[in-house]
């Protein structure tokens, strides 16, 4: 995929999809992305036909419906976009359409979480292969442009080494252990450990070894992990910090090489580089070869760049799954074996209780 971005009008076949949700959610970031997508949207399905109406007028959709089954049976569609809630009791309303949308014969892109449970990801999983029908994740965060020059970075050995520690930070609550078996409960640890969870598996690979401390004024807590690699981590889930403060901050290390991600926006790179000479050096400058490198975007021209729909990657995401429905492959990112990872992250705090070592399957 080039950085260089077409207008939906402007590609000569578009996928036919319909959508299921009309939410404040894919209102703002994931409808609006189509403009820039091989897409043409025919239907839009919500419980509320007056919303699903509305959203079919504002988005250019021909027909709405009160059901997606009904969309599902009446429509010609390629793929479906799925951007709904939560069951009564703390269950992913999109796993269960996803499924009837696979057995429809249809591709389909959902929004995070995939699921509450691994098993249920590994039921995606087959009737995926089944269908023969591509299922992919919105993981916005690894098509952050940041995120995505960091895995670049780290993959170039000579320049960085191997990545061998990581640091994450994400504010993020959890109650205590004993009400981990509560659906609604963890509903906030679900819907957000997405976020650092993706980033982590798509950085360092598998973890291998994982354990944390919690504490329970805030909920916060502090992860140790171990990925297969042979390489540490640390996950920071900093609830209660400031709500006028930046939510995240990533940096990986290599050998002789560090890059750091903060506010999801700025990017720094601090190459190889000697340190000047201790208790001699009268400047702090390096060499102009070794010298970090720093991108940060502007916000005074009106470019897609600075909009929230690519520093936030939905657009890039929704590109991705189209190029993957119409070369017949599995998206780069996004995918169910990531979802499951994830799952088995968060499954990990579910069952762990604080200061216990576990090793992940």
């Amino acid at each position: 995929m080039t950085d260089d971005v077409r207008y939906s009008f402007e590609y000569e076949r578009r996928l036919r999809v319909g959508f299921v949700g009309a939410g404040g959610h894919s209102f703002r970031n994931i409808y609006p992305a189509f403009r820039y997508a091989p897409v043409e949207l025919v239907a839009v399905a919500d419980l509320d036909l007056a919303r699903a109406q509305a959203y079919a007028r504002q988005f250019g959709a021909e027909r709405a419906y009160a059901g997606h089954a009904e969309m599902f049976a009446a429509e010609q569609l390629d793929a479906v976009f799925i951007v709904t809630g939560y069951t009564e009791g703390g269950g992913i309303q999109a796993t269960a359409i996803a499924m009837e949308a696979l057995a429809a014969g249809l591709h389909v892109w959902m929004e995070k979480p995939t699921a509450a449970t691994t098993s249920e990801v590994e039921q995606l999983i087959a009737a995926s292969a089944r269908a023969g029908r591509i299922v992919m994740t919105g993981l916005k965060k690894l098509f952050f442009p940041t995120i995505a020059k960091v895995k670049a970075i780290i993959s170039d050995e000579a320049a960085f080494g191997p990545p061998t520690s990581i640091y994450v930070r994400y504010p993020q609550a959890m109650p205590r252990f004993a009400n981990r078996g509560d659906g609604v409960r963890m509903l906030g640890l679900l819907d957000h450990i997405y976020h650092p969870g993706a980033i982590i598996d798509h950085l360092m690979g598998p973890i291998e070894r994982f354990s944390y401390e919690w504490e329970g004024k805030a909920g916060a807590s502090v992860a140790s992990l171990k990925f297969a690699s042979g390489a540490v981590g640390v996950l920071h889930l900093c609830a209660g910090e400031s709500g006028a403060s930046p939510l995240e901050r990533l940096e990986v290390v290599g050998l002789g090489s560090n890059v750091v991600v903060d506010n999801g926006a700025r990017l720094t790179w601090y190459r190889r580089a000697a340190r000047p000479n201790y208790g001699r050096s009268a400047s702090f400058m390096v060499p102009d070869a070794e010298a970090p490198l720093v991108w940060e975007p502007e916000f005074s021209l009106g470019q897609l760049y600075n909009s929230n729909l690519f520093l936030l990657g939905y657009a890039q995401e929704v590109l991705e799954f189209c190029a993957a429905v119409e070369e017949g492959r599995q998206p780069d990112r996004g995918t169910l074996a990531q979802s499951l990872a994830i799952m088995k992250l968060y499954d990990a705090y579910r069952t762990t209780e604080p200061g216990v070592a576990v090793t992940l399957s």
